[in-house]
């Protein structure tokens, strides 16, 4: 094993929270810039690029190496804004350690609990910064009771006097208790198990104070030093890329952690080598020839590489798929004379660095249009200055709908034959529905005197590698179970996509069987108003076919928590403003998603034509005379030769 030398932190945040201006102070106050920034001044060391400073707002991931002390750090500063929720997630993957920034005016937000849930998915340790604490009114005690609450009870106050933190703290090992309760004081100690115990998440230490006012930051600095610890990675090499970037010269970079071993300029990876190593400080670069483990860095000559990929000396694969997705859809709608084949290539260029957007060409009422995936709207005036400047072409967008999936009620079997002449391949699975937000998955109850192990494992890999679409509307296929319940093949007429024609065509067949729901995505919310609109507010939220908890009342406003369809919601926040007079706010996180609540009126919307999806059939194809015909979804199951 070799112990890295430096550590990686993400600052994180709800959008407005101060998470720039924390930034700025921390880099400002280890040395590793020479003024500090200001966000409504547009002149903050990360938010560089234009459409960050007219916005006010972090739009991509910039990494910043600092040193405090003997220990070295690189700090990563991710988007708030939920919009962009997707380019901080893909930074989780390299963290060692997070700071969560939390507006003390406003509390701990849904976005904040999104965030929250994803460290803790990650099983990333945490530091708690609660920023804005200069405004008159606010209550301390009170917040970190909204903490302890929200986000954990673990949440610890270091500020406070130390026998009350130590008194605090040892409650998170049976050694630490021994040791307070003997009295210990030796400092080593404390420092090693408050450390350990940070580290495996059973404490999370918070902060109090003001970034903008350079208060607090010192006391998180020293925290930083003092109770984080260097991880030890493998000898053989590997490494994690996080993200995708063009320079401005056209440089494609692959930004990545090492995760093991060194690397090194020239060094092969596959079929390609690294060119050239770039340590970034914000905007600007310094190159290397020599990389270890535990740090960050840019590289270029890798063509092949997508954030979340996993390298190493042999092969690639993936890490885990990103929790965040995309809720809507939109048509890319191209200037005259523009190509919408050029267009697509060029778009795709920008979908290698935003892997969300899902960049596609589709073909609606027999006409090409390029459709792109989005988190929100502000993504979409974002992604067009942003085509505008790298390939000076000014497009537009369609009204954004929403991405709708379905699954299925109840259990159904799904027959699939493929016999073409001189082909051979048979599946029949079993569709049974699994909980909301478990996706696809994939499994064989098929003996192996029935179908041998190879064709069974070719089967599942069939089942897993597509989208696989509904038949209610065409929407992507979610939250089953599919099971090889048997199949059959041809010892010298079964060739490899065999088996993916006759799987694919038993889970279209069971699915034209099977009783269909639509689902469509939730947000969870939080809506804040003054007391006197809190009939206005729960009126809203009937009529916007949400559900809501008991609220929380104060003398001055209502704390409203709830759930309710993006389709409804998604414009909620502007209305949330006009009727408050700017005194009202709300929210949204993604929810997950559930039964639509008027599935006949979008389907009906939508129009999806079953039988004109040639890309996914339903039908069969049998063979007679040496000459292969079609079968019909509904006469397949008497013609099945597995019984």
């Amino acid at each position: 094993m070799i112990k890295s030398n430096e550590s990686i932190i993400g600052i994180l945040a709800h959008v407005d929270a101060g998470k720039t201006t924390l930034t700025e102070a921390v880099l400002y106050r280890a040395g590793a810039i020479r003024r500090l920034g200001r966000v409504d001044k547009k002149d903050s060391w990360f938010d560089s690029h234009e459409l960050e400073r007219s916005r006010g707002i972090t739009i991509f991931s910039k990494q910043n190496p600092f040193t405090l002390g003997e220990k070295n750090f690189t700090l990563v500063d991710t988007p708030g804004h939920v919009d962009f929720s997707a380019e901080m997630e893909r930074t989780l993957g390299i963290l060692d350690y997070a700071v969560l920034v939390i507006d003390g005016a406003g509390g701990v937000q849904s976005h904040t609990e999104t965030i929250w849930s994803l460290l803790k998915e990650y099983n990333i340790p945490v530091f708690v910064f609660v920023n804005k604490m200069d405004r008159d009114g606010l209550d301390k005690a009170a917040l970190l009771a909204e903490l302890k609450a929200r986000l954990s009870e673990e949440c610890i106050d270091f500020t406070q006097e130390k026998s009350a933190l130590l008194e605090e703290a040892s409650m998170a090992s049976e050694e630490m208790l021994n040791a307070f309760v003997d009295g210990c004081d030796d400092e080593m100690f404390w420092q090693k198990s408050i450390s350990d115990a940070v580290y495996q998440r059973d404490i999370f230490p918070c902060f109090f104070g003001s970034a903008l006012q350079d208060k607090g930051v010192d006391l998180l600095l020293d925290a930083l030093q003092k109770y984080t610890v260097c991880k030890e990675y493998p000898a053989a090499f590997g490494a994690h890329v996080y993200k995708i970037l063009h320079d401005n010269q056209g440089n494609r970079l692959s930004f990545l952690k090492v995760t093991g071993g060194a690397l090194s300029v020239k060094m092969p990876l596959g079929e390609e080598k690294i060119d050239q190593i770039r340590i970034y400080s914000g905007e600007k670069f310094e190159t290397v020839k020599e990389v270890s483990a535990g740090s960050v860095c840019a590289v270029a000559g890798l063509c092949g590489t997508y954030p979340g990929e996993i390298l190493d000396g042999g092969g690639l694969k993936s890490d885990k798929p990103p929790k965040l997705k995309p809720l809507l859809a939109a048509q890319v709608i191209l200037p005259d004379g523009v190509d919408i084949h050029t267009a697509y290539r060029k778009l795709c260029i920008l979908g290698e660095e935003l892997p969300e957007l899902s960049v596609r060409i589709c073909n609606f009422s027999n006409e090409e249009q390029i459709q792109i995936q989005v988190m929100g709207r502000i993504q979409l005036e974002i992604l067009k200055s942003l085509v505008e400047e790298r390939f000076s072409m000014a497009i537009d967008f369609g009204t954004c709908r929403i991405l709708y999936k379905e699954t299925v009620a109840s259990p159904v079997m799904g027959y699939g034959h493929y016999e073409p002449l001189r082909h051979y391949a048979e599946t029949q699975v079993r569709i049974e529905p699994a909980p909301l937000g478990s996706g696809i998955t994939a499994k064989s109850e098929c003996s192996l005197e029935v179908l041998d192990s190879n064709f069974q494992n070719l089967v599942i890999t069939h089942i897993l590698e597509k989208e696989h679409v509904g038949i209610l509307t065409g929407s992507p296929l979610t939250d089953v179970n599919i099971v090889l319940t048997a199949g059959r093949s041809h010892l010298k007429h079964t060739e490899g996509g065999d088996f993916r024609e006759a799987t694919y065509r038993a889970i279209r067949q069971g699915l034209e069987k099977a009783e269909n729901i639509l689902l469509e995505p939730y947000y969870a919310f939080t809506l804040r108003v003054p007391s006197g609109a809190f009939g206005r507010a729960v009126s809203d939220i009937q009529r916007l076919c949400g559900e809501f908890d008991p609220p929380e009342m104060t003398e001055t406003e209502v704390i409203i928590r709830g759930t309710g369809p993006v389709s409804k919601f998604m414009d909620y926040p502007e209305e949330v403003v006009s009727y408050t007079g700017g005194k009202g706010v709300v929210s949204l996180r993604e929810n997950g998603y559930r039964p639509c609540h008027n599935a006949q009126e979008i389907i009906e919307k939508i129009g999806y034509q079953k039988e004109r999806d040639l890309e996914n059939p339903s039908s069969s194809v049998f063979c007679s005379h040496g000459a292969g015909f079609e079968v019909k979804w509904q006469d397949v199951d008497q013609m099945r030769h597995i019984k």
